[in-house]
């Protein structure tokens, strides 16, 4: 047997990688800008990234003005999605607090890295999340900054409630006739005059849909948006801002975590502060323009600042030829549809749908859908829209694609009569002629 020859190859030590290293920087307020502005963080790691031996820089991710109890921040979520990416390898931050004060949110994303292999390392706390330790720590110290977020917050709920109690605004938006400067708002002379023709137009008798058309045809710019319509013109009517006087705490912040903020419907106190600012409106005319807007809601049924019923079908109708939304209406007792642009304009918002009845639409829907009645809750859950087209016709369109055509009209008088009805007609007709009567069209 011959003898097998074997030779020793050279060893030779594997090419490391450089490591893909990026970093994550985020400054939330003023006070943060101060201490430590953003630019100086993106400067701090580009040098540090890029002069370390078995590094390559992978960039900066930096949120600017935004809380770290926000899960939506987005160079935060790009940089997460780079790194599922494969494209990082480790990230640096500052500190914990700085990637986030949200437990759940840092420690779901910490875990989702380290799944997929990468590090993240706090600076402050000098702790790799992909050492043994890490985890532990990182439950601990995020949720002491979660509990620091949570009582900043309560801090500041109780300056804020102390401020509106001396009647001290916080935050708040311009409004027209008004900008907001700080905490005041001063008087835009430009706007100021139109203020004073609204009132005095409503006080004088114009309807707020007729002053619309009337700023519009005048080319009047509004504070937002492309047009006038009644309803910003009903916000003006009613606005005790207009006569010096201003309401706080017309919105708050859900909570510490979501930071949403919500209309105040009475969930928290409202406070009414007299003579806040420089007026546009005598009291007067305010008064006497609250007098008429509370007589005209009477008379249609419903309390000034009250909100109308809800039908059914309100926001799923639409018109087929502009394609905005239908509003309801009572026409002579009758529950209709209309186009909101042709009801606001006439024929030059919309010259396409008429009056849609309200019956008619939900007895085909009924059909449709196979129920005896339809509630807000079956229309919901099941009817994705109703467009409504010149004629007689609708399309209702399911939520899961299907379209039908129904009617909208409700029947002439002719057509809705039975046979049955017809024949207690003729006997009750019969039975009049018989007391000496005299037949209809008779004199």
């Amino acid at each position: 047997m011959n003898e097998k020859k074997v030779t020793k190859l050279r060893f030779e030590e594997p090419i490391e990688k450089p490591k893909r290293v990026c970093a994550y920087a985020r400054v939330s307020n003023d006070k943060d800008a101060m201490m430590q502005s953003l630019s100086s963080q993106v400067s701090h790691y580009n040098e540090l990234i890029s002069n370390h031996p078995g590094w390559e820089f992978a960039g900066v991710y930096a949120d600017e003005g935004i809380s770290g109890t926000k899960a939506d921040r987005p160079e935060f979520l790009r940089m997460v999605k780079d790194a599922k990416s494969g494209r990082i390898d480790m990230i640096i931050t500052k500190s914990i607090s700085r990637f986030g004060r949200n437990t759940e949110t840092v420690i779901r994303t910490v875990r989702e890295l380290r799944s997929i292999g990468v590090d993240v390392y706090f600076e402050s706390q000098n702790m790799h999340t992909l050492s043994e330790e890490g985890e532990f720590m990182l439950t601990v110290l995020a949720g002491f900054y979660q509990e620091e977020a949570r009582s900043v917050s309560e801090n500041m709920r109780w300056r804020i409630k102390k401020d509106f109690e001396k009647g001290i605004a916080w935050g708040g938006s311009d409004c027209f006739g008004y900008r907001l400067e700080g905490r005041t708002l001063i008087v835009i002379p430009e706007q100021a005059p139109v203020v004073k023709r609204i009132f005095g137009m409503y006080v004088g008798g114009l309807g707020t849909t007729a002053i619309a058309k009337k700023l519009n045809s005048e080319k009047i710019p509004p504070a937002r948006g492309a047009e006038w319509n009644g309803r910003v013109v009903r916000k003006i009517i009613g606005n005790p801002v207009y006569v010096g006087d201003r309401v706080l705490q017309t919105t708050f912040r859900e909570d510490y975590m979501s930071k949403k903020t919500r209309i105040n419907k009475g969930e928290l106190r409202k406070y009414y502060v007299e003579d806040d600012h420089e007026p546009i409106i005598d009291r007067s005319v305010f008064e006497e323009a609250q007098r008429i807007r509370k007589e005209r809601a009477d008379l249609f049924g419903v309390e000034a600042g009250e909100t109308r019923p809800s039908y059914p079908l309100t926001g799923k109708v639409r018109c087929g030829v502009c394609g905005g939304r239908c509003k309801h209406k009572t026409k002579r007792g009758k529950g209709v549809f209309v186009c909101s642009r042709s009801n606001e304009f006439g024929k030059e918002g919309c010259q396409g749908v008429g009056n849609a009845s309200e019956k008619a639409l939900e007895a085909g829907i009924k059909a449709i859908l196979g129920v005896g009645k339809i509630c807000r809750g079956v229309i919901d859950e099941r009817v994705q829209s109703v467009t409504v087209f010149p004629g007689k016709t609708a399309e209702v369109t399911l939520k899961d694609g299907t379209k039908r055509e129904i009617g909208c009209q409700d029947p002439g008088r002719g057509e809705s009569w039975t046979d049955e009805m017809r024949k207690k007609a003729s006997e009750r007709e019969r039975e009049r002629l018989a007391k000496g009567g005299k037949r209809h069209g008779q004199r």
